[in-house]
């Protein structure tokens, strides 16, 4: 099978295609002729050795992936062989084959196509647990999305509308707000050209955002937490600027606010009641037609490397998926 290799920590321009053998699969374990397989900043760090998890090269990078059960191992009854499946791998996802978990595969629904079922977990997911479990996000609160185009960015402006919210919206170009507003952004701040901090107070009447939603992290994070409310919470996701942020005490104590950790995965890992709770959910809002996810570009497995340079250098709208021909 082909696999795409990160051979040693690196650069994606490192990666290479290989053929493997197919992996083995064991007890509590289930086999996926994987179709699609969504691609997300955690496999830009993971290939570099600057993730929470480094294993060891080879590895595939991917995280998420969509496909048909071809096997299943001892003792695992929640699948069966023939079974659409999204499966999260955290890494081993650019493969034609990946061997995963049974606790980490739920059925993809008749009604979403291998496309959108292979970039849909992660960022809905982590957006959903972000707003839900550690924001607390109330119908009526405003929320503010940094980095709103991007594939976290994205999913947390539609979900906070859905959820209730008054959704401001800050990227850095024109092209990428305006998929911010097809998706449900209320208002939209270029954060290049206009003063956020000033945007933001104009907009809630100088109260400021009762949420704000942070993948980007650098300069901006300092910036956001001057936006926040009383009481309010900043929601720490991910650092796609490539620069990790000291938070500033003091201003957390000047606004009453809340500096908030939200790590997805080990919320998988933790509390899999929840996580399945909220998949439910979030598959239910699809089924209704109330997620539209926005997938940008569609690559094959071999164009790996392209597609995790788009994203580092943070030209990346929406999602990008690879697909293998499966």
């Amino acid at each position: 099978m082909k696999v795409v290799h990160c051979v040693e920590y690196g650069p994606p321009e490192q990666l290479v295609v290989a053929d493997v053998p197919s992996p083995a699969c064991g007890p509590g374990q289930v086999r996926i002729a994987v179709a699609a397989a969504g691609v997300n900043f955690p496999d830009t760090l993971i290939i570099q050795g600057l993730y929470q998890f480094k294993p060891p090269p080879p590895f595939a990078p991917g995280g998420e992936v969509a496909g048909r059960v071809v096997e299943v191992g001892a003792s695992v009854t929640s699948v069966s062989v023939g079974d659409r499946v999204v499966g999260f791998t955290t890494w081993g996802g650019f493969s034609e084959e990946v061997v995963c978990h049974a606790a980490a595969v739920a059925p993809i629904p008749d009604d979403m196509d291998d496309i959108t079922a292979g970039g849909f977990t992660l960022t809905y997911a982590t957006s959903h647990h972000a707003l839900k479990q550690r924001g607390r996000l109330k119908p009526g609160e405003t929320l503010l999305v940094l980095g709103a185009a991007g594939g976290v960015g994205v999913t947390a402006v539609e979900l906070g509308k859905l959820m209730g919210a008054t959704v401001i919206a800050g990227a850095s170009t024109d092209a990428k707000l305006e998929v911010a507003r097809k998706q449900g952004a209320d208002h939209l701040i270029n954060y290049e050209t206009e003063d956020l901090k000033a945007r933001v107070k104009e907009l809630t009447n100088g109260r400021g955002a009762d949420v704000v939603y942070d993948p980007v992290g650098g300069d901006y994070t300092d910036t956001a937490i001057r936006c926040t409310a009383w009481e309010g919470r900043m929601l720490v996701v991910g650092f796609a600027s490539g620069a990790i942020p000291r938070l500033r005490a003091n201003l957390l104590l000047l606004k009453g606010c809340q500096a908030v950790g939200v790590f997805w995965g080990d919320f998988v890992r933790r509390d899999p009641a929840a996580h399945r709770a909220n998949m439910i959910e979030l598959m239910g809002w699809h089924a209704a037609g109330k997620l539209r996810p926005y997938v940008s570009e569609v690559m094959p497995l071999e164009r790996a490397s392209e597609a995790l340079r788009r994203i580092m250098d943070r030209q990346a709208v929406g999602k990008i998926v690879l697909t293998t021909g499966r």
